[in-house]
C-alpha cells in the first residue's frame, strides 16, 4: 500500500477552556471580547443533559462548548484547540492530537 505524508501547512489555533476563555500557544490567557459565541458557544443540546459526565474528558456537559464545522458541529471539550483550516472553516483538536501534529511556526 502506498504510504503518504501530510503537507506542510500553518493553522492559527487557540485552546478554549471555558466560554470567554481562551489560550494562545505561548500560554497568555485571553479573555474573549467578541469572540465567545462567534466561534465557540455553549453546550446547549435538548437530548443531553448539562450534568451528564462526559465520556471523553469526564467534565459536566454544561462546561462545554459546541462549534459548528462544515460536518455539522462538534462538542469542545475545556483544553481542545480550536483550529482554524485552510478554507477558514474551524473545528477543535484534542490536545494530544495537537501536539502529536503541530509545532509553533
Amino acid at each position: 500500500m502506498a504510504k503518504f505524508r501530510r503537507k506542510p501547512l500553518v493553522v492559527e489555533a487557540v485552546q478554549w477552556f471555558k466560554n470567554g476563555v481562551w489560550r494562545t500557544w505561548t500560554g497568555e490567557e485571553v479573555k474573549a471580547n467578541g469572540w465567545e459565541g462567534q466561534i465557540v458557544r455553549y453546550f446547549r443540546r435538548p437530548d443531553v443533559s448539562g450534568d451528564k459526565v462526559c465520556k471523553r474528558c469526564g467534565l459536566k456537559m454544561k462546561d462545554h462548548g459546541w462549534i459548528d464545522t462544515p460536518e455539522g458541529g462538534h462538542k469542545v471539550c475545556p483544553g481542545d484547540f480550536v483550529i482554524t483550516g485552510v478554507k477558514g472553516e474551524r473545528y477543535p483538536c484534542r490536545p494530544e492530537i495537537f501536539a502529536a501534529t503541530y509545532e509553533p511556526a
